[in-house]
């Protein structure tokens, strides 16, 4: 499963701290990716993104859809991801229905969507397990080392979890 997650972070000054404003969440923060086990364990966090950064950008980005299709797995995601891959005949990223104020969704529409959402909630167990860590509400660095944070995080998660 894929998703992506804006980490909160306290404001930084200056102009360069504009692009870390998510207008989605309203908050200042890091927009990253994560890929997660059917467990919701968390496997891959991409590097740390500006918070304005869109899902489908980040994904693009790091090559998701390519890494996935060369490993011959495949991925659940949510609406967001919708459009990143095109391919209709072996999709690797599985999204839902979208409905829309012309289009409404059907009955079977509506329960593949519910399906999905039912399969997609680990993904955000194992966002929560990573975002229980307090350091990350007082986080004002850089990406950079935002993402080797995380990633350390990660590991230490892991091992929470697995005990």
């Amino acid at each position: 499963m894929i998703d992506g997650t804006l980490i909160r972070t306290q404001r930084r000054t200056g102009k360069a701290d504009r692009r870390n404003y998510s207008g989605k969440h309203h908050q200042h923060g890091l927009h990253f990716l994560a890929l997660t086990d059917e467990r919701g364990r968390l496997i891959w966090i991409s590097a740390a993104r500006p918070g304005r950064t869109h899902d489908n950008t980040a994904a693009r980005q790091d090559h998701v859809l390519a890494h996935l299709r060369a490993a011959g797995l495949g991925a659940l995601a949510d609406l967001g991801f919708r459009g990143l891959d095109n391919d209709v005949l072996d999709p690797v990223i599985v999204t839902g229905f979208h409905a829309s104020r012309t289009h409404k969704l059907t009955p079977g529409q509506k329960t593949a969507n519910r399906v999905l959402a039912i399969g997609r909630a680990p993904v955000e167990h194992g966002f929560a397990h990573l975002k229980n860590w307090r350091i990350l509400t007082k986080l004002r660095t850089d990406p950079a080392r935002a993402t080797h944070l995380l990633r350390a995080l990660l590991v230490l998660t892991n091992l929470e979890i697995n005990r």
